[in-house]
Parts: C-alpha cells; sequence; structure tokens
C-alpha cells in the first residue's frame, strides 16, 4: 500500500546546491560511466554555436595511475602532498577518520584534448547515455527524452512516456542503455512521478523504436515508496553490475522530517536498491525475508545520490549530495549503513551545528556505519560518475570521474585498490553546472551540463 506524507513547511537546512538559481554557497554500468581531462589553456567563441563546435584544451604536467589493491590501513600522505583545494572549510573541526580522506594530493594528467561542443540547445539536461551508433539519448529535466545525433542535430521528443512531476529538482532523471540492448532495445529511465497526495521517484523500461522516434512497451518496474508531496532529493542513477542486476540510488525527500527515511528499512527512501531488470527481487538481496523491510535494499543511510558506476573490479562506486562539507563518495557494499543522518562530515546549509533529525544530532563518526571513501569540504555538488576504462584516453584509465554542479568542474579521482590517492580539477575554465558524464563504445567522454541552454560535449585526443 502507498504510504503517503504530507509535506511539512519547507525546512531552512534543505540542501540548495542541486538547485540552479542559488547564490549564497561559496564555489564550491560496468565501467562506462565517463569522465574527462584537464584544462590548461581554452577558447570559447561567442555568440551561439554551431553543431559540432570544435574548442582546443591541452594539459601538461605528470601523470598518475591507480594499479595496486588498497592497503589495509591507509598510508600517511607523502610529504609532498598539495591538496587542489586551498579554500577554508564549510566546517570546521571536524577530523577525517583516516589520512586522504579529503583534500588528497593534487595532480596533472599529461593529456592534450579538443572539446567538441554539440548542441548547447538543450533546456536543463540531467543524463547524456551514447548510442551503439555514435548517437546519444539525452534527458532534459522538464521530461523530454531525445537524441543528440553524432553531429549535434537535436531531435524531436521521443514519444511514449508516461507523464513527469517536473518542479524543483524532479522531473525525467537518469536514462541507460538495457544489458540486452543489442539485441531487443531496452532503455530504462528514472524520472519523478505524479502520484495522488504528492510524487516519487520511479524506474521504468521500454523498447526503443528502430527510428528512434517512441518507446514502446513501456512498464514502470519500480517506485520508490513512500509517497511524498515535496520537490528535492529525488535522487537518482542507474547502473547494471557485472551480476545482471539493476541498481538505482534514490534520496530521502530533504525536508528535516523526511531525514530518518534513510535510516528506515520499510522504505525506499534514502537506499540504494538492487532489482532484476524485469523488477522482480533477486533472493540474495540482504532484506529479504525480513519484516518490515522492504527487500529491493541494497544498502541505506544516504542523502541524496546522483552517480552510479562500477569499476573493473566489479565494485560499485556512489557519489552523494552531502551536508554543507559533506559531499561524499562511498563503496557500496551489501547491506551496509553508510550513516545519515546519524553519521555525516559538514554542517546545516544554514549554518547551523550539529546537523540534526528527529533521530538527534549527527556525527562524523558512528560505530557499525561506514565511512566515505572520500569526501569534499567545500562541497562540489556531486552529480554523474564514470569509472573509465576506455582507450582513447590510456593515461586516465582506473580512474573516477565526477561531476560537479556548484562547483563547476569535472573531477578526475586516481585510485589504488579502493583508495583515493589523487585528485585533479578539469575543466574549470568552462564555469558550466556539470551534471553527467559517460564513456561512449568509442572510448570518448561524453558530457552534459545543467543550465538553461544546456550543452552536449564531446572529448577527443586532440587532433582526431
Amino acid at each position: 500500500m502507498d504510504r503517503r506524507l504530507r509535506r511539512p513547511a519547507a525546512s531552512t537546512n534543505s540542501s540548495p546546491h542541486d538547485h540552479r538559481h542559488v547564490t549564497h554557497l561559496p564555489v564550491r554500468r560496468l565501467g562506462t560511466r565517463l569522465g574527462l581531462a584537464a584544462l590548461a589553456a581554452f577558447t570559447l567563441a561567442a555568440g551561439c554555436a554551431s553543431p559540432g563546435t570544435k574548442s582546443s584544451s591541452s594539459v601538461s604536467g605528470a601523470g598518475a595511475t591507480a594499479s595496486s589493491p588498497a592497503a589495509a590501513t591507509p598510508a600517511a600522505l607523502p610529504a609532498d602532498c598539495t591538496p587542489l583545494e586551498t579554500r577554508a572549510p564549510n566546517a570546521t573541526g571536524q577530523t577525517p577518520a583516516f589520512p586522504g580522506q579529503t583534500r588528497i594530493c593534487g595532480v596533472t594528467s599529461n593529456v592534450a584534448f579538443d572539446v567538441v561542443e554539440l548542441t548547447k540547445a538543450l533546456d536543463h539536461p540531467w543524463s547524456v547515455e551514447p548510442l551503439p551508433d555514435g548517437r546519444l539519448l539525452v534527458t532534459e529535466r522538464p521530461g523530454r527524452l531525445r537524441i543528440v545525433s553524432a553531429s549535434g542535430q537535436v531531435g524531436e521528443p521521443i514519444t511514449g512516456l508516461p507523464p513527469v512531476a517536473a518542479g524543483g529538482q524532479g522531473g525525467l532523471l537518469d536514462v541507460a542503455l538495457g544489458p540486452t540492448f543489442a539485441q531487443d532495445r531496452t532503455i530504462f529511465w528514472t524520472f519523478s512521478e505524479p502520484r495522488d497526495g504528492g510524487n516519487g521517484t520511479a524506474i521504468a523500461r521500454g523498447t526503443l523504436s528502430a527510428d528512434g522516434t517512441k518507446v514502446d512497451g513501456v512498464q514502470v518496474i519500480f517506485r520508490v515508496m513512500p509517497t511524498y508531496n515535496g520537490r528535492q532529493h529525488f535522487g537518482s542513477r542507474i547502473a547494471f553490475g557485472p551480476d545482471g542486476m539493476l541498481y538505482s540510488s534514490f534520496g530521502e525527500r530533504s525536508d528535516t522530517p523526511m531525514r530518518p527515511n534513510a535510516q528506515r528499512l520499510d522504505g525506499h527512501l534514502g537506499k540504494v536498491i538492487r532489482i532484476r531488470p524485469d523488477g522482480t527481487v533477486p533472493q540474495d538481496n540482504p532484506f529479504v525475508g525480513q519484516a518490515d523491510a522492504k527487500p529491493e535494499i541494497w544498502t541505506r543511510g544516504h542523502r541524496n545520490p546522483q552517480g552510479l558506476a562500477f569499476d573493473a573490479q566489479g565494485h560499485l562506486w556512489q557519489v552523494e549530495h552531502g551536508t554543507r562539507g559533506g559531499d561524499e563518495l562511498n563503496l557500496i557494499q551489501k547491506g551496509k549503513n553508510y550513516g545519515w543522518p546519524l553519521q555525516a562530515y559538514g554542517i546545516e546549509y544554514s549554518g547551523a551545528q550539529p546537523i540534526t533529525s528527529p533521530l538527534g544530532p549527527s556525527a562524523p563518526a558512528v560505530p557499525g556505519m561506514e565511512q566515505p571513501t572520500y569526501f569534499w569540504d567545500p562541497v562540489i555538488a556531486p552529480s554523474g560518475l564514470q569509472y573509465y576504462t576506455g582507450n582513447a584516453f590510456p593515461a586516465w584509465r582506473g580512474s573516477l570521474f565526477v561531476g560537479g554542479l556548484a562547483g563547476k568542474k569535472l573531477v578526475r579521482l586516481v585510485l589504488d585498490g579502493t583508495r583515493v590517492v589523487g585528485e585533479e580539477h578539469l575543466l574549470v575554465d568552462r564555469n558550466q553546472r556539470i551534471r553527467d558524464v559517460r564513456q561512449g563504445p568509442d572510448g570518448l567522454l561524453y558530457i552534459v551540463t545543467d543550465e538553461a541552454a544546456g550543452a552536449v560535449w564531446k572529448l577527443v585526443p586532440k587532433g582526431q
């Protein structure tokens, strides 16, 4: 049965850093979500660029790669470690749980590339998914799914999608090709679904027509419960694991009275879930058979996760919008509790400290709860996550790439096993809110920006 919750007055502690017009903050599938490179010199032509506009950028410096497994105990940082972040933290007085958990050593990759702007005619694009033929599926948050051609032509909205509750952070969100797309053209997407008494995130699947103009046989295979009348923290991303299962992430809906739902097992808010592509529940999920627990739940204790990606070793990585000074990268493991709202770095967006909820005040470390692998303070507002496996940019192979909305940059994280050992800030001069980043079958990197005139960028080796 649908549990409906009425929305209280808006909380002054709600996270604003996924909103387009907030100004009070400081600047702050198995290997197919992608990243991109650093920018030392870049020129963008003024005015309206035509489809396929190319801009040059290049980087020089020492390369960094990740190869060895993670140490059991994180080592101390090297003496010559210089973090890229130099601003004062949002949250003073908090101590990381281990060396390198935040403000890791800055690195620079020795990569030269061109940025091709395919279009900047999209309305708040939220997700980009490369198709096998070189075209791109792109969602627009107001509720449109389009195909963008390899040359940058923007198609008409694809028909057949169910209604979307567009407003605030809600709308048409992630899109992903199914594992069997080559055989059956099945695609999956997440969206905020209008419901009696409010709205909620849902996952749908359908068959993309051969001409790319419509989706047939649409089925809503999963609905986040409970329903809530709100406009924030819908999540959400989709990633298919090496086990063939569909993983997806969902927010706790932001308002202070809603925060405890991230800890409750009788609902999906603030969770990562795991289902089969047809929506049924695998029997090896951690809470199957447990009374008063939703069987789809894989992990709990999340605030607003908007990035999921598997690495080459089968690890599931996740990024989520945290509190002010507490954006997180997490290594997602079966049945674990990631803390929110009892465990969190950072402070309230109002400036209040400590973070509070009906469960009481939070702390940076709580026994029995998982620490983030990495956190950002000040925040970057992470959205979109890609583990790079391509051949177009060998120096980046094995890196994680994270889009930054408030940070207005792309972050490359260098991994050593399951630890972050280096950080690079890319596309800073673009000054754009990066919403999603993916790797295409060609090994190139594709990005969308969350703007009223949102862009699709393609990153290619220089001169290609």
